[in-house]
């Protein structure tokens, strides 16, 4: 199943929201590929096995499951994560890019290539709505965090 979406981090229109920087969203980007317990719920410890400047292998524990990722990052425009396959977890791509399509507006776009079933009938079309809304809720609250993180530093 592949599928994106975009999240709204800048609108002018939307005056409630204040805006970031690319260099903060860069920033929380960051810090989600360092540590994703705040962005991740249920995650109990997030490992870097190895890095390089544009590479990490990780190991995330959920507890009773374990995933091992790669994370790739193009520095202020995108980050990549790639996690492996097993029995218990489906395995998949996401990429978060960075995206400014007009002045003072900035969105993320999330872009999910998964191992599930693009060809879906009845209960897995269900399933995979139920995937795609759950997605989309963590990408807000990834949105959300870093957000957090914005102003947190700002107030130092």
């Amino acid at each position: 199943m592949n599928f994106e979406h975009l999240v709204v981090v800048n609108d002018p229109a939307n005056p409630l929201a204040s805006p970031l920087t690319r260099e903060e969203v860069w920033f929380g980007l960051l810090c989600r590929v360092l540590d994703s317990r705040p962005f991740l719920p249920g995650l109990e410890a997030c490992r870097i096995l190895e890095r390089t400047e544009t590479e990490f292998r990780r190991e995330l524990d959920f507890g009773s499951v374990v995933i091992r990722d790669q994370v790739t990052v193009q520095p202020m425009d995108w980050v990549r994560f790639e996690s492996e396959r097993t029995e218990t977890h489906a395995g998949g791509t996401l990429t978060i890019a960075i995206e400014e399509p007009a002045p003072e507006t900035m969105v993320l776009r999330f872009e999910y290539r998964t191992t599930l079933s693009e060809h879906t009938s009845g209960d897995d079309v269900a399933y995979a709505e139920f995937v795609k809304s759950a997605y989309h809720a963590s990408d807000l609250d990834t949105l959300r965090v870093i957000r957090m993180i914005a102003e947190s530093s700002r107030l130092h």
